[in-house]
């Protein structure tokens, strides 16, 4: 083993906000005091009681990935497991989230985009 994977960052206009939106999807303690990293205006921090810590750096002029165009491509994106897809899907919409592709036909996986246009996947487990 070479290393340990300390986080996962994610580049976004408002740190704090993407923050909390992942807060209310994942559950966790945002901005809690780490000396891995300082916390500012253009950084952010969520500690999933997983053990996951999601990070959100602020960059001016942020431009969100188009899903499914290729035209600013989405790079990466994170899946979420689920027991309940229609569950689920209500609660990241009341959080902030806007459904990118409802899966028709599979009915096991949904496209979502976080309030700063990042894809990601609720998957039923």
């Amino acid at each position: 083993m070479i290393a340990d994977l300390q986080c996962v960052v994610l580049d976004c206009p408002a740190p704090r906000e993407l923050s909390a939106f992942y807060r209310a999807v994942l559950g966790g303690d945002v901005d809690r005091p780490d000396p891995r990293w300082s916390l500012g205006e253009g950084w952010s921090t969520l500690h999933t009681p997983g053990g996951l810590v999601l990070c959100f750096q602020g960059v001016a002029g942020h431009r969100p990935p188009t899903w499914p165009g290729p035209e600013r491509p989405q790079q990466s994106h994170l899946d979420f497991g689920v027991a309940d897809l229609d569950a689920a899907q209500e609660q990241v919409l009341a959080a902030g989230a806007t459904l990118l592709d409802d899966g028709a036909g599979t009915r096991s996986w949904r496209v979502y985009a976080d309030p700063a246009g990042h894809p990601f996947c609720l998957v039923r487990h």
